[in-house]
């Protein structure tokens, strides 16, 4: 990609080539530092660090953190703040926001943010964005105080206005044209963070493919959207400096266990949590006991099945084919597990079945 530094930008070109060949598509993490029933924010927040480190010496390429707020089974409300922190524990683990939710902040927050993330940890970081609120109606109204009126459907200029603070590109005449991000784009050739778009339904699909980005799929909340929203991506592409063809990467939810009834044990945590999101009762990520005893009505039965049906579960090489059998039905060319379920040790050894059965290899 254009823009993130030679060394960065080789490492990418790797990984997309051996997503377009034989070899496995790249995988990568998507966690949330779940706060798991029984557990602290703080204890949440260690198993996320020492599941980086160990991300890294598995051979997943990204490690990406997502915003948050108002929910107590979700730890990570500031991806920056999380991300300085897991690149300081690791060494090579590509690291970002997966995302963060622009209409939450203001873009050169964002800018000065990222581009301090970047001079520290050169070639390591990405910045996806994402034009939810992340949150509750009342809370994002809380974080956006002072910035005006703008949401989601001010995300397009909320984004060129970023990019700009990002290249210092605003065009002669402009409100902002004296202002520059600092740390911004490097003097020294260094780059700044690539801007990634994410989505759950066509519209960033469209802007991304429009603007030349890479693109991320909700597929593990949106799964009835993910081939549309790929192929309105595809369709709406046009090479820039960024991508010379579409590159899209879905989040896929997946769970690995020494049995298939323990993966699905396990996975029943987070079809739990999901039906109390949204029924509006978020709380802790419950216990798998704690899913197995909870009195479901039909349609809560329903809704947990359905979102099981999503969910790439059983014994590690089971696992591993799935994953590949969703990437060729996607043409994703890289995927994003993300393992919600409860227990620190369980959650990491999920990762760990998945890495080795899908043949990872650190470097």
């Amino acid at each position: 990609m254009a823009g993130i530094g030679t060394a960065a930008e080789q490492q990418e070109d790797r990984i997309r080539g051996r997503a377009r060949g034989t070899a496995p598509a790249p995988l990568s993490v998507l966690d949330l530092a779940p706060v798991g029933a029984g557990y602290t924010p703080g204890e949440a927040l260690r198993t996320a660090t020492e599941l980086a480190r160990r991300a890294e010496e598995w051979g997943y390429h990204r490690f990406w953190v997502a915003e948050h707020h108002g929910m107590p089974g979700v730890a990570s409300s500031s991806p920056p703040v999380l991300i300085a922190h897991l690149a300081a524990a690791t060494r090579t683990l590509r690291l970002g926001s997966g995302g963060v939710m622009l209409p939450n902040h203001a873009p050169l927050a964002v800018a000065e943010q990222f581009g301090l993330l970047h001079a520290l940890h050169p070639g390591r970081i990405d910045l996806g964005l994402g034009r939810a609120p992340g949150t509750d109606p009342a809370t994002a109204r809380a974080l956006r105080r002072g910035l005006g009126g703008e949401g989601a459907d001010d995300f397009p200029q909320q984004l060129a206005e970023l990019t700009a603070f990002l290249d210092g590109s605003f065009p002669p005449g402009h409100p902002y044209e004296r202002i520059r991000a600092v740390p911004g784009l490097s003097a020294d050739g260094g780059g700044r963070p690539p801007v990634w778009l994410l989505g759950s339904s066509g519209f960033s699909a469209r802007l991304a493919g429009e603007l030349g980005l890479p693109f991320a799929f909700a597929h593990h909340f949106s799964a009835a959207n993910t081939v549309p929203a790929l192929d309105l991506y595809r369709a709406a592409f046009r090479p820039s400096e960024v991508l010379d063809e579409p590159y899209a990467v879905i989040g896929v939810s997946a769970v690995a266990a020494d049995s298939a009834a323990e993966a699905l044990r396990l996975a029943r945590s987070g079809g739990l949590s999901m039906l109390r999101l949204r029924r509006g009762s978020p709380g802790p990520l419950p216990t798998p006991e704690e899913a197995e005893a909870y009195p479901y009505s039909d349609l809560e039965r329903d809704f947990l099945d359905d979102w099981l049906g999503n969910v790439v579960l059983g014994e590690p090489a089971r696992v591993a084919e799935g994953l590949e059998e969703l990437r060729k039905r996607t043409g994703a060319q890289e995927l994003m597990v993300t393992s919600h379920v409860h227990g620190h040790e369980a959650r990491i050894a999920s990762y760990g079945m998945i890495a080795e059965a899908y043949g990872l290899t650190a470097g």
